[in-house]
C-alpha cells in the first residue's frame, strides 16, 4: 500500500477530492492511505503562528522552517520510513508531467509540502525536499491544488485502482503520443458518423487506424513530443502518409 502524507494549512480542501471518484475506490481496494496534515499543529509558539516577515524586506510572508521541519519528522518516524519522497510544489519546480507520475507510482511514501503566502524559507528546500514540482506555468494561492493533480494522476497508475489494467498503457504521454479518438453508440449520430473502420470487426485494421490517428492528432496538436520519442518503422510510415494529406 503507498502512503500519502499531505502537509497544508487547509487540510478541508482536500475531502471533497479523496471521498469521490477513482481516488476514494483506491482506498477501498487497499491501494493507497492518504493522510491529510494541518502543519499549523506542530508550530512552538502559543499563537501557532507558521510565517513570518522576510529578512532584507519586501512583499508577503515567508513560511517558517521549524513547523515543517517537525511535521516532516514526525511523519517519516510514524510511517517508519526514511526514503519518503518529499514533495515541495512551487513555481519554481521542475514541470510535472506523466514521466513523473509514473517515476512516483513506483514510490511506497510520498508527502507533500503545499504552501501558501510569498514562498517557503529556503532552508525547507534546500534540507529537507526530494522533489521541487510546478503543474504549469502559472501561479496559484497555493500548493494544495497542485498536490491534488499529482495524486490523481499517480494513484490511477497504482495497480489494480482502474478496473482495466490497460486503461492508463495508452493514455495520452504515456505511449509519448496524444491519444486517438473514441467513439460509442450509436454508430449513427445526427448524421455525425462513426468510421468504419470501427465497425468493421477487423482488429489489424482498427489498430493501425488508432495508431496513425494517434499521429496525426498529436502532429496537429503538440509536434513537439514527436521529436522526443523514437517512432517504429510503422509509425514512420504513417506519419510521412499523415503529413501528405496536409501538403
Amino acid at each position: 500500500m503507498m502512503k500519502m502524507d499531505v502537509l497544508s494549512l487547509f487540510p478541508e480542501m482536500f475531502a471533497g477530492v479523496f471521498g469521490q471518484s477513482i481516488l476514494h475506490k483506491a482506498v477501498e481496494k487497499g491501494a493507497v492511505q492518504y493522510n491529510i496534515v494541518n502543519f499549523r499543529d506542530y508550530a512552538d509558539n502559543k499563537h501557532n503562528t507558521v510565517d513570518d516577515y522576510p529578512y532584507g524586506g519586501g512583499a508577503g510572508m515567508v513560511l517558517k522552517p521549524q513547523p515543517i521541519f517537525d511535521a516532516v519528522a514526525d511523519l517519516k518516524e510514524k510511517a517508519e520510513s526514511n526514503h519518503a519522497r518529499v514533495i515541495l510544489l512551487c513555481p519554481q519546480g521542475s514541470r510535472f508531467d506523466q514521466k513523473k507520475a509514473e517515476e512516483l507510482a513506483k514510490e511506497e511514501h510520498l508527502l507533500f509540502i503545499c504552501g501558501h503566502y510569498e514562498g517557503y524559507d529556503e532552508r525547507i528546500r534546500e534540507t529537507l525536499v526530494t522533489d521541487e514540482i510546478s503543474i504549469g506555468d502559472y501561479v496559484l494561492t497555493g500548493g494544495e491544488l497542485g498536490a491534488m493533480v499529482i495524486i490523481d494522476s499517480v494513484v490511477r497508475l497504482l495497480p489494480e485502482v482502474l478496473g482495466n489494467e490497460e486503461s492508463h498503457m495508452k493514455d495520452s504521454f504515456s505511449t509519448g503520443l496524444l491519444e486517438h479518438p473514441h467513439y460509442t453508440r450509436p454508430a449513427d449520430f445526427r448524421g455525425l458518423k462513426v468510421p468504419d473502420v470501427l465497425l468493421s470487426g477487423n482488429h489489424k485494421l482498427i489498430e493501425e487506424w488508432r495508431g496513425k490517428e494517434a499521429l496525426r492528432r498529436t502532429l496537429l496538436r503538440r509536434p513537439d513530443l514527436i521529436d522526443k520519442i523514437d517512432l517504429t518503422k510503422e509509425q514512420e510510415k504513417w506519419l510521412i502518409e499523415v503529413k501528405k494529406e496536409y501538403e
